[in-house]
């Protein structure tokens, strides 16, 4: 009713009329409405009647600055009042010039080729289309076929699915789907590396002339439970996927600017010699714009881009959408790109070392298992957690001004980079509190 005073719960109901929520059974959401939210500061989000909640997991790995950063703002009303957007087919503008050149930069020039989407399955289907399609037009057009890792997350779009093995987004779409080859992950919880490489060794070594490329999320497996693996892994499968002619995508969509310690997270393959180690592809999405705007970037290499050149349309990768390149999310990533030319990740290392700090007693807790962390990405697994855990930690988790949501039994933070001694030790004590009632519940 107009006029009436906006609460969490009647602003709840609206949405839960008018708006289908993603990743939500919406008969459940009857039950359990949507948190509503009136603004954010920071790693702070205030709800309708003004409780605030800290953003424990960035708004799904988005928000590197926190909310209503003035930097990132700032940037994007200043490209608004100049160039909001400009088609990418037939004109270019600057700010996406200087975001693919930074970026590929930033490889060494070993990836110097960017290719604009909108978020993160689009760029998962484009370096698909790409490795396929330039094989074609190198004349090896039986390569058609792809691999990727038990348990891996690439999107949810047909094609994106087809290399994505979740079984709650894929069976439903599973008739849809081309067959992809689904090959062991790597797991440091069970030390199970050079099994994994065995098998994708094998796979190679049966099906390596029909396969276009391998997929792989480089350091963190992210909705597999924040599942980590060592760089020694990632070596290994570029020396394997190399050997046998097969390109290698690194979906660095999660993992990507900055939260594994460094801004790629394959730099730390091997940073002495990038350009030999580098994959074929690397996609970006989530963090590249801060939270601010949806933006996606595939980057590829000379190889890739030349295999494409050509007076012949048809060879051409004529892939687009409306929004390619928008100069307002190009805008934005490039203020992001300042931050890190500004000595972001230095200081990234001191706030994971905080972290490592303030969680470190957790560890002894009796239901707690594989605390691990690789830079700013923590994660523990719940013993016997009972029946809808992730939903009864979310909630009780608001109890404590927290705002995070696990998957399965897996806790996970993903933080704003905004994280001193006394933020760390909020989020463990917060954390641990909540882990408590919830537990204590189901007893």
């Amino acid at each position: 009713m107009a006029g009436s005073p906006t609460t969490n719960l009647s602003l709840a109901r609206r949405s839960l009329d008018a708006v289908w929520h993603p990743c939500t059974q919406m008969a459940r959401a009857e039950h359990v409405p949507p948190l509503a939210i009136a603004r954010g500061e920071g790693p702070w989000l205030y709800d309708a009647e003004g409780r605030r909640y800290f953003d424990a997991n960035s708004s799904w790995w988005v928000n590197l600055f926190g909310h209503a950063d003035a930097g990132l703002n700032a940037a994007v009303k200043r490209q608004l009042d100049t160039l909001p957007h400009v088609m990418l087919a037939g004109c270019t503008h600057e700010p996406a010039v200087r975001l693919a050149e930074r970026l590929g930069a930033r490889t060494g020039g070993a990836l110097g080729h960017v290719f604009f989407a909108s978020d993160g399955a689009s760029a998962v289907e484009i370096a698909l289309k790409q490795s396929f399609h330039s094989g074609r037009n190198l004349g090896q057009a039986d390569r058609r076929e792809f691999v990727c890792l038990r348990n891996g997350y690439h999107g949810e779009t047909i094609g994106a699915l087809a290399v994505t093995d979740v079984a709650v987004f894929r069976d439903a779409y599973d008739p849809l789907l081309m067959r992809a080859h689904i090959v062991e992950s790597p797991d440091s919880r069970l030390d199970n590396e050079a099994e994994a490489l065995a098998a994708l060794r094998r796979l190679l070594a049966e099906r390596g002339a029909h396969i276009a490329a391998v997929i792989v999320e480089p350091l963190v497996q992210g909705a597999a439970g924040m599942v980590m693996h060592s760089p020694d892994y990632l070596r290994a499968v570029r020396a394997a996927t190399r050997e046998a002619g097969v390109h290698l995508i690194a979906d660095e969509i999660a993992v990507g600017c900055g939260r594994t310690g460094s801004f790629f997270a394959w730099e730390q393959v091997d940073a002495a010699h990038w350009p030999a180690h580098w994959p074929d592809f690397v996609l970006l999405s989530k963090g590249i714009t801060g939270g601010t705007l949806p933006l996606s970037l595939v980057l590829t290499t000379d190889a890739v881009y030349r295999a494409f050149w050509s007076e012949d349309a048809a060879r051409g990768f004529l892939h687009s959408h409306s929004y390619t390149g928008n100069a307002l999310a190009c805008a934005a990533a490039n203020a992001v790109l300042d931050r890190f030319d500004a000595g972001q990740l230095e200081a990234n290392r001191a706030q994971a070392a905080a972290l490592a700090e303030a969680f470190a007693p957790l560890a002894a807790h009796g239901r707690v298992r594989h605390l691990r962390q690789r830079g700013m990405i923590l994660a523990f697994d719940v013993e016997a957690p009972g029946e809808r855990f992730s939903e009864r930690f979310h909630l009780a988790a608001r109890r404590h001004a927290l705002l995070i949501r696990p998957i399965g039994d897996t806790v996970y933070l993903m933080p704003p980079y905004l994280i001193d001694a006394e933020a760390a030790h909020f989020l463990a004590e917060a954390v641990a509190a909540t882990l408590d009632d919830v537990l204590n519940r189901a007893a």
